[in-house]
């Protein structure tokens, strides 16, 4: 059985990539009732937005992630045997599948979303895109404390060495 909900707070990582408010989620769960308790299995698909990390384009991508998670039952032994915060519990028959689902796909998410695997990025310089310049594009930068010896042999004849002064 699958599921299409919407998202009711946004998740992700500002301003680099996230999930809108209010985007599909679409779960593909198996509840199975277990000695321990309820266990939860399958799949959530999800759409992302959010920038190239090198290049700033736009960019959206899927999400998709497997989950398992099992809920136990009040005064079960897996409950006893764990740390509280270790395993999710049903609390009054019901499981809360949102932090579960919001967890997954917070830690499937890129930490470095790009447009494509070999996006060069933007010139340092410049900011222009490299994909968008010429191959030989350049910016000679000078060490100001060299500028004045660069000045003084910018003149330089072929064969490297400094002009002479004819007087």
């Amino acid at each position: 059985m699958w599921l299409s909900v919407p998202g009711e707070v946004g998740v992700g990582f500002p301003d680099v990539i996230e999930v809108p408010v209010g985007a599909p989620y679409r779960l593909d769960l198996l509840l199975e009732s277990v000695v321990e308790g309820v266990l939860v299995s399958g799949s959530v698909t999800v759409r992302a937005a959010g920038q190239c990390s090198r290049c700033l384009d736009p960019i959206e991508e899927e999400i998709a992630v497997e989950l398992t998670e099992l809920f136990a039952y009040p005064d079960s032994t897996t409950e006893a045997t764990t740390e509280e915060d270790e395993v999710s519990h049903v609390v009054d028959d019901m499981v809360d599948l949102e932090p579960v689902v919001r967890d997954a796909v917070v830690l499937a998410m890129p930490q470095v979303p790009l447009c494509r695997p070999d996006c060069p990025g933007l010139c340092p310089d410049c900011g222009l895109k490299w994909v968008d310049l010429e191959p030989d594009h350049g910016h000679e930068k000078i060490d100001p404390r060299w500028a004045a010896l660069v000045e003084r042999f910018s003149g330089s004849n072929s064969n490297g060495s400094a002009p002479t002064d004819s007087k």
